[in-house]
């Protein structure tokens, strides 16, 4: 079994966790509310929301837990000439531009919408209000791919201390998210963010280097980093991220 947490409990132990022989591994806890407060507590040990709609607030925090290191984005050949056409037209004022928290909701509201192959989204009207409220205190950042000023592209997720937590990407172009999450890539690691945290495995994830560890790696790293120095600004105007994106 697991805990109903009211507003003012505090979460169990990771540890605490449910394992594989339950059918729900990694479920800590139900409960609570995602007010911003709570929401920080939650990241700050490990723990990350993931529900969908109709079901109660569920917390988790997952063993084994996938993580995509800065410094092992994997850039494919089909991607490193997409990023270079895109770097090329950035500084061309050509078609293409990336952009940090400039349109934050929708970023979040095109991560929401119908999936092909998906049913339903587990980013409810609820997470949508939450993660607003985070990007207005500058905790929560999008990463956004524009061509001919249209949303073509996007990523977003939290950033506490030298951590950042992805939530969710999304496409209306081929390889748009892949490039907006370059883009992302590319600025935390010249900010000092050595670690993604990607919460589910899956593919297409290890596909771009992101790969699982322990929660108790996990956890040492997140309490090394957390309450270090988190990133001043996200401006890029004058220091473009895909000028340092490896050959």
């Amino acid at each position: 079994m697991i805990p109903w947490l009211k507003e003012v409990d505090p979460f169990p132990d990771v540890s605490d966790a449910l394992d594989e022989t339950t059918g729900f591994p990694g479920l800590l806890a139900a409960g609570a509310d995602l007010s911003p407060e709570r929401l920080v507590k939650a990241y700050r040990q490990g723990i990350f929301p993931w529900f969908s709609e109709g079901q109660p607030i569920l917390w988790w925090s997952t063993d084994p837990r996938m993580v995509l290191p800065t410094d092992e984005f994997v850039v494919s050949c089909s991607l490193k000439k997409k990023l270079k056409q895109i770097h090329k037209s950035i500084h061309s004022d050509g078609h293409w531009k990336l952009t940090f928290d400039t349109a934050f909701i929708r970023v979040i509201l095109e991560c929401a919408g119908p999936r092909r192959n998906a049913d339903g989204t587990w980013i409810t009207e609820e997470i949508i209000r939450s993660y607003v409220a985070l990007h207005k205190m500058g905790i929560a950042h999008s990463s956004e791919l524009w061509f001919d000023n249209q949303l073509v592209g996007g990523a977003y997720g939290i950033c506490l201390g030298k951590m950042f937590y992805g939530e969710s990407m999304f496409a209306r172009v081929s390889d748009a998210s892949k490039v907006a999450l370059a883009h992302l890539v590319f600025f935390l690691r010249q900010n000092g963010v050595e670690l993604i945290d990607c919460q589910q495995e899956t593919p297409h994830l290890a596909s771009l280097g992101a790969h699982p560890v322990s929660r108790k790696r996990f956890n040492e790293h997140l309490s090394r980093v957390v309450d270090l120095p988190t990133i001043s600004s996200w401006d890029t105007s004058t220091n473009c991220p895909l000028c340092h994106f490896p050959e």
